[in-house]
C-alpha cells in the first residue's frame, strides 16, 4: 500500500485547483448521507490519495460537491444504472464501474452487459497498482 500510496504521489499532475483530502467527520457526513458504510479500504484510499491527479481514469473523491467525482453523487447515478446498492464505486470508466464490496474487494461492473464482470482485485490498492497506475 505505502508503494502504491509513494507512487501516487510522485506521478500527481498539477492543476489549477487542486483537490483536497477528506478529513474522518466529512467521510461519517457522506455515509450519512448515502446510507452505508464505506469500506475501510475505501476510506483508507480517500483519505491518502483522493486529491490525486493522474492519468485519464478520475477514481471518487469526497470533498468537492460540485465535483464530477463526488462520490455521493456518482454512486447514486451508478445504482440507478442498476449496480447493487452495498457496492460503492471507487472509479467510473465510461459507462463501467470500479466498485467496492464490503470485505474491500474491487469488483468491474459493465455499463453494457448491466451486470458484473469475473474481473476483480483484491484490494483497492491492488486496483489503484494494477489498473489506475498502469492505465
Amino acid at each position: 500500500m505505502e508503494e502504491v500510496i509513494e507512487q501516487l504521489r510522485e506521478l500527481n499532475e498539477p492543476v489549477p485547483v487542486p483537490l483536497e483530502l477528506p478529513d474522518e467527520e466529512l467521510l461519517v457526513e457522506i455515509e450519512e448521507q448515502m446510507l452505508i458504510n464505506l469500506p475501510f479500504e475505501l476510506r483508507e484510499f480517500l483519505l491518502k490519495v483522493s486529491d490525486v491527479v493522474y492519468g485519464r481514469l478520475e477514481p471518487v473523491t469526497a470533498t468537492d460537491p460540485q465535483s464530477h467525482t463526488y462520490l455521493p453523487e456518482v454512486a447514486a447515478v451508478a445504482w440507478d444504472l442498476g449496480v447493487p446498492r452495498d457496492l460503492v464505486p471507487l472509479c467510473q470508466d465510461g459507462r463501467n464501474y470500479y466498485l467496492v464490496d464490503g470485505e474491500g474487494e474491487v469488483l468491474l461492473w459493465d455499463g453494457d452487459e448491466g451486470e458484473l464482470t469475473d474481473e476483480s482485485w483484491d484490494t483497492v490498492w491492488h486496483w489503484a497498482r494494477d489498473v489506475w497506475l498502469a492505465d
